[in-house]
């Protein structure tokens, strides 16, 4: 999988309800549920209750976060 691909993905599922889930250190795990806001050359925004949260396409290639469409 590379960055373009990620992207298009990304892309097809704008303004889709997605719930993200971020592995942490120390095997702790933090979990968002919001909408696909906007895509930028390197990261990608969801807006989860009001608030605007960032990640980059990176972290789903090396399996930092997981992304799951609704």
């Amino acid at each position: 999988m590379n960055t373009e691909k990620v992207k298009e993905e990304i892309k097809k599922n704008i303004n889709r309800t997605v719930v993200i889930k971020v592995y942490g250190m120390r095997g702790k795990t933090s979990d968002y549920h919001g909408t696909i806001n906007a895509i930028y050359p390197n990261i990608f925004t969801i807006i989860d209750n009001g608030f605007e949260k960032s990640f980059t396409y990176r972290d789903i290639i090396t399996g930092d976060i997981k992304i799951k469409y609704m």
